[in-house]
């Protein structure tokens, strides 16, 4: 019967008016201290009040110019960069190592071992003369034999190369597109232009010097082993403000920082072969193993602009999250401060109606006062959690 009892019983709350100076500081405090955070924080600085559109929508155009000597040959862009599409992935080779006159046959392997007969069984089986020191195994294949362990200098002259970057973006949810090409930009000012993060932040040419030393990278050491440098371009954007102050960012980072400390494999390289045809039909190729500088143009970014939905529903959980000093000041009030008694007699009270009285007189049970304050603060933070939960999960949905 008091399970029955204690199901159809009713609580509600009851104004208490509790004149403590230290009641009264700490529930001011905490409610001030919540205001200014949804304010400064989730208003002004995350914008909560916005919609955002984070799928960005990306093209990039690239272009290199600049001319270098190696190997007393000119080198112009057709001979260093690779590919040749001008994607937003693409090389500059500093570093050449050629094979040259390479066919199809049988010759030594290079290697800096002397004749060890069980490695040649798994060639042609053969063992012969690599020079008049030390022989080596027999190999079939495009001969003569690489040499890489040859020393070259890097074509220093690339340093000066510069770097067009033509990059058109678009935010689909609110279906805006810009450019780094700003309105403002003449084709005058293009043809003289150098991007420099401190004058010309919106100059789309960059040197490529700068973009390494931008990188944290000795262009010297970079040329010579090659590397990875990326180029990222950050569009943040509030669309509630002008769209000429949506404009680009430029930073540059070096990608394949690990590569650079080991010693097993570092920098950047790669091979490919130019294949030619003699008069007798006879297929030759030249080999060459390329050490260049990779550059990976990458584009980032976010949109936002004023949606209702989030406005109020953070609005909601600002003021639902004021009523966290309530709590706070009871569990002080209830449990800590002196005449604690007194409050909870104020504070809880007990009402049964006549019925139930007479019908219920012997199984109802009145509880203590005590076990009602602890039930009603539980309750207290069990309900605010439970919508500030809720709060997030709708701004997470809407964003």
């Amino acid at each position: 019967m008091e399970c029955i009892a204690n199901f159809f019983t009713y609580e509600t709350t009851k104004s208490v008016v509790v004149k403590s100076w230290t009641i009264g500081i700490i529930n001011r405090v905490v409610q001030l201290l919540i205001i200014a955070y949804f304010v400064g924080w989730v208003f002004l600085h995350e914008k909560a009040y916005q919609t955002r559109d984070t799928a960005i929508e990306s093209s990039v155009m690239t272009k290199v110019k600049g001319f270098g000597v190696y190997n007393n040959r000119v080198m112009d862009v057709a001979d260093y960069v690779t590919p040749a599409q001008g994607a937003s992935v693409f090389c500059i080779i500093t570093k050449f190592i050629t094979t040259d006159n390479q066919v199809q046959g049988s010759c030594p392997e290079v290697r800096s071992s002397t004749f060890l007969l069980p490695a040649c069984i798994s060639m042609t089986g053969r063992c012969v003369n690599y020079n008049e020191t030390f022989k080596t195994c027999e190999i079939r294949g495009w001969c003569p034999a690489e040499i890489d362990s040859v020393h070259y200098q890097p074509m220093l002259e690339a340093e000066n190369f510069t770097i067009f970057i033509k990059n058109s973006i678009r935010f689909p949810l609110f279906n805006f597109t810009k450019g780094n090409l700003l309105p403002n930009i003449t084709k005058e000012y293009i043809e003289t232009c150098l991007f420099d993060p401190r004058t010309d932040i919106y100059c789309p040419i960059f040197r490529l010097g700068d973009v390494v030393r931008f990188a944290g990278q000795d262009f010297k050491t970079l040329a010579d082993r090659g590397g990875v440098i990326g180029i990222k371009i950050g569009w943040v954007c509030d669309l509630d403000k002008s769209d000429d102050q949506c404009n680009p960012a430029y930073s540059f980072t070096r990608l394949d920082s690990v590569s650079a400390k080991t010693k097993v494999s570092p920098g950047y390289n790669f091979r490919y072969a130019k294949y030619f045809k003699k008069a007798d039909g006879t297929e030759h190729r030249i080999l060459l193993k390329a050490h260049a500088i990779r550059i990976d143009v990458l584009v980032y970014g976010n949109a936002g602009k004023f949606n209702m939905i989030p406005t109020l529903i953070n609005i909601v959980a600002a003021f639902t999250s004021v009523g966290v000093g309530t709590v706070l000041c009871d569990i002080i009030l209830l449990n800590f401060l002196k005449g604690a008694e007194q409050y909870k007699a104020k504070k809880f009270e007990e009402v049964a109606t006549q019925g139930w009285v007479v019908g219920w007189q012997k199984s109802f049970l009145v509880q203590s006062t005590k076990t009602e304050a602890k039930s009603l603060m539980h309750s207290y933070i069990f309900s605010w959690l439970c919508m500030l939960s809720t709060a997030k999960h709708f701004k997470a949905l809407l964003s």
